[in-house]
């Protein structure tokens, strides 16, 4: 078989993930670096080559840990002034490049399509990405009032590609306390819930039906934060304990961050992994990379609707020459239901479809690692289509707020690269719908959710102005009638008459 494969083709040798448990057997309270190093070796052992791989890596990319993923945040107890090189020493490699990753869960996935592309060009033999997270660590020292120095200083060359914030922030939402991912995909949620003519509960309970079988994965899952199999009623009733973090979220549905988890792939090319003895069928394939940026959220013409990410997957299909019903294994980024909804509601998928819509058990119970996620998802379908040979595996990879997308496909059979351009990106959509920053008098609601916070809760509504143009507000729940009708979960189609604060907010009552 090797030689049938041409020398610059592409493969996965190895992957490798780690994870600890706070209070755990064997917790060891380690750093982002330390994690990261865990998996990396992880992955250089899952190689099983006669070689040093070490040796022949030439490149590293750290994925950029959430902690450092904004402007002026930097890990509490500090980190590396060069991430991929830390990660490198400690497993022995010196690599010619290193780089440190914009923010996005895509960038994992971007990342594997883009080293398999310089392989393929010969611009490099061996890649590999590494990423981790130990925000749970984190937490539960800081409780404690411990201040470990995680900070490293290892220099060298560094190529840091920003933060990648570009088509993310979103001022007028942030501004009206729609500042994170969980206001931000509630919004799109319900839009969706309005859409199919649903109110709270039911919809919750269909949340709960696609997440059910989530758990189970999660459950037989070693790596997993949270790996307790629960029912679709226990997800979507709402209780103290599951109580609603934005409408129409209960809190067990939502990403969990709180993981100490790390995860790394490496690539090479087929003359590098028979130099290296690495055995064919530790070898898998990549058949397609495809990626695409989306309009920003208020922009788009349908709040519910996620057009790039579709496309994203439709062309890695086209490229790998599969349709949906030829892939045997799938992982759809789940940090909230609707990212999994789109891909069902397009692709004609139920949430019980035998081939699981997960590889690893979702964000909300697996974990949310980070910008790191899909890094665990690749991990997992690498290990699938070895075990299940000829199959193919696909992984979606989501950034931001449904913002970026990349989707990637794998298999043991080999993909020819001398005449396929297996890595490409969509266009970006043009049809935004025009957007407003002045004060208006009347807003439409076209959807909106309530954000539940210790310091009070805002309603947050995105609607259309007198002039059909999107105007983003709060609704004023000290205003008892436009209380009940946004608590009631159906003020979609409301007029709402708006007035502007002193602090630069609109605020919309019910007529």
């Amino acid at each position: 078989m090797s030689t049938e494969i041409s020398d610059n083709t592409p493969v996965i040798i190895g992957v490798g993930q780690y994870s600890e448990r706070v209070g755990e057997p064997g917790y060891e309270a380690l750093s982002y670096m330390d994690l990261g190093g865990r998996a990396f070796a992880a992955a250089i052992e899952d190689a099983r080559a006669g070689g040093s791989v070490s040796e022949a890596i030439d490149t590293v990319a750290a994925i950029r840990a959430f902690e450092m993923s904004r402007p002026g945040k930097a890990p509490p107890f500090g980190g590396s002034d060069n991430p991929p090189r830390s990660f490198a020493k400690r497993v022995g490699a010196d690599p010619q490049r290193a780089i440190l990753s914009t923010t996005g869960g895509q960038y994992n996935q971007y990342l594997v399509g883009e080293f398999a592309a310089d392989i393929a060009a010969g611009r490099s033999h061996c890649a590999a990405i590494v990423g981790a997270e130990a925000i749970s660590t984190v937490l539960a020292l800081s409780a404690k009032g411990k201040q470990p120095d995680w900070s490293e200083e290892v220099g060298g060359e560094l190529e840091d590609r920003g933060f990648g914030l570009e088509g993310l922030l979103e001022p007028a939402l942030f501004a009206h306390g729609a500042s994170g991912a969980i206001p931000l995909y509630a919004i799109a949620e319900n839009a969706r819930r309005a859409k199919l003519g649903m109110g709270l509960d039911e919809y919750r309970r269909d949340i709960g039906e696609l997440f059910a079988p989530f758990t189970k994965v999660a459950a037989d899952n070693p790596h997993a934060a949270a790996p307790v199999e629960r029912s679709a009623e226990e997800l979507a009733t709402v209780t103290e304990r599951n109580r609603i973090v934005a409408e129409p979220y209960a809190r067990m549905t939502v990403a969990r961050d709180q993981v100490n988890q790390a995860a790394a792939i490496i690539i090479a090319s087929a003359a590098t992994a028979r130099e290296l003895g690495v055995p064919e069928d530790r070898w898998v394939h990549i058949h397609a990379v495809s990626s695409a940026t989306e309009l920003e959220l208020s922009e788009r013409s349908d709040l519910s609707a996620n057009p790039a990410s579709i496309a994203s997957v439709e062309q890695a299909l086209e490229i790998a020459e599969k349709s949906i019903a030829d892939i045997d294994h799938l992982d759809f980024y789940s940090c909230f239901a609707i990212p999994v909804f789109n891909q069902c509601d397009h692709f004609d998928l139920a949430p019980n479809d035998p081939r699981g819509l997960t590889l690893t058990g979702g964000l909300p119970f697996f974990g949310g690692a980070g910008n790191n996620y899909s890094a665990h998802a690749i991990a997992e379908a690498v290990q699938r289509v070895r075990g299940d040979r000829g199959s193919y595996a696909l992984v979606g990879a989501n950034g931001g707020w449904m913002s970026k997308y990349a989707t990637g496909i794998y298999s043991t059979e080999a993909a020819d690269w001398s005449k396929t351009e297996r890595v490409q990106e969509v266009p970006k959509a043009t049809n935004g719908v025009p957007r407003s920053t002045e004060p208006f008098e009347s807003a439409t609601v076209e959807s909106y959710t309530i954000n539940y916070a210790k310091s009070g809760s805002d309603a947050v509504f995105i609607g259309r102005n007198s002039g059909g143009e999107r105007v983003i507000g709060n609704a004023d729940l000290s205003h008892d009638p436009t209380r009940k009708a946004f608590e009631s979960g159906e003020p979609f189609g409301m007029t709402l008459s708006v007035e502007r604060d002193d602090r630069g907010r609109n605020l919309g009552r019910v007529n």
